[in-house]
């Protein structure tokens, strides 16, 4: 699998994926708004975690370090 997502991002959405995680878990929200904070996170969490992220993908963005030569 080819890697996307490098640099910054990576901790970036690893640490936002926890934190909405953690709202979604404990924030009181309606079931449906609860969902969708947990889902979102997960996403944010797994594709930093794996380095690779389908959309950014498709909209032909890639923030890993040239010299790693895109492979994770």
């Amino acid at each position: 699998m080819t890697c996307n997502v490098g640099g910054i991002e990576k901790p970036i959405r690893i640490v936002g994926g926890l934190a909405l995680i953690g709202v979604g878990a404990l924030g009181g929200f309606p079931a449906i708004g609860m969902g969708i904070t947990l889902t979102v996170g997960v996403v944010f969490l797994v594709t930093g975690v794996i380095g690779y992220c389908p959309l950014t993908s498709l909209l032909g963005i890639n923030t890993c370090h040239p010299e790693s030569g895109g492979k994770k």
